[in-house]
């Protein structure tokens, strides 16, 4: 995952690019963690609203998600 930091109001965030993501476009999802949140928004339009959810939800999506998928 590349960083990179949000450019609207809330700037204390760091967001990382997928690296699945291809420099054509596509289907891109930046995610930045804080410490009790984690965030994730589309890419190609971060000016539009993102999804936060607990740093505990996350974990289990990711870990159902490597299962599913690996």
């Amino acid at each position: 995952m590349t960083p990179r930091t949000k450019t609207t109001a809330d700037s204390s965030l760091t967001w990382f690019k997928s690296s699945y993501s291809g420099a054509e476009g596509g289907d891109c999802v930046e995610v930045a963690a804080c410490r009790c949140t984690v965030h994730v928004r589309d890419s190609k339009d971060t000016a539009r609203p993102g999804l936060a959810v607990g740093a505990d939800a996350w974990a289990m999506f990711v870990g159902y998600a490597v299962h599913v998928v690996g």
